[in-house]
């Protein structure tokens, strides 16, 4: 008679249980974010040459204004002349960088849905703002230090041509300080401004039409209406507004740089937000 045997069991471990992964909904951090825009940023030709432009183009105008204040030999200002004189050396080449740098905010967007690229963006931020934020922090870094570089640049640029017609200032200055400092942060605001105009039209045409139009366009077109409400208007536009961070005029109602600063933040705050909604609500 025989007897069933079964042979002995192998020794097992029971597995330890493993917890499911969170959903984050993308794996990079802001700073990775961040990193990644300043890649697509610097790679762009548009870019080098944007702010290259600029820098020149700040540098030139400083050039010429003070070398031909300089050929005038009778050229004679008081202290007070002096100092808005040299602010506006220094300042004038930002009326030229907006349009720029207005440009290059737009195309740094819609580059990206062109050519397809903003997908990948998305499937790597599927939340999407984080992505625009991250846009917009960069432009803006980017965009306002060029902007100190300009204005820095063109003071010593023309204040060696300025000294030869007894015309001088020091740039620790409040005023200068003000004007180099806040030409800048115009500048960086432009930008950021244009970048949601872009995003609101994914349109390269169309968003560097609408950026410049209410640029250069709107205020000339206000100023031909002859009507006390267009007279009202003309200091709440972005540009006139932000013209007065830098440069006092005299001329706005709005007589504080900072009052001209909220004006020109809610101008952005507007465009982002826009911006902002559209790209949460929208196919890519």
């Amino acid at each position: 008679m025989s007897t069933l045997t079964t042979p002995n069991p192998s020794p097992t471990t029971d597995a330890a249980p493993v917890a499911p992964r969170p959903a984050t909904g993308s794996g990079l951090s802001f700073v990775g974010i961040l990193r990644s825009e300043w890649i697509k940023l610097r790679s762009l030709r548009s870019t080098v040459w944007s702010f290259a432009l600029v820098i020149v183009v700040s540098l030139g105008m400083a050039l010429l204004m003070s070398s031909t204040a300089t050929g005038n030999s009778g050229l004679v200002l008081a202290d007070d002349d002096q100092m808005a004189f040299i602010l506006s050396v220094t300042t004038f080449g930002i009326f030229f960088g907006q349009m720029i740098v207005a440009v290059l905010g737009v195309i740094s967007v819609t580059g990206e849905y062109s050519t397809g690229m903003i997908k990948s963006t998305l499937t790597a931020v599927p939340r999407r703002l984080p992505a625009l934020a991250a846009k917009m922090i960069v432009m803006f870094t980017a965009t306002f230090i060029v902007g100190v570089i300009s204005t820095v640049g063109s003071f010593l640029v023309a204040s060696p041509i300025l000294a030869g017609s007894d015309i001088s200032a020091d740039l620790t200055d409040p005023l200068l300080m003000q004007a180099v400092f806040g030409g800048a942060l115009y500048l960086a605001l432009i930008a950021v401004f244009a970048q949601g105009l872009g995003t609101i039209l994914r349109s390269s045409a169309g968003g560097i039409a609408l950026a410049l139009g209410i640029l250069l366009v709107l205020p000339v077109v206000l100023s031909m209406i002859p009507a006390e409400w267009t007279a009202d208007l003309g200091p709440y536009l972005i540009s006139n507004a932000g013209a007065e961070i830098f440069f006092t005029s005299g001329y706005s109602v709005v007589e504080e740089a900072w009052q001209n600063l909220l004006i020109t933040l809610g101008w952005v705050a507007a465009s982002l937000g826009l911006a902002g909604l559209l790209l949460k609500s929208r196919d890519a």
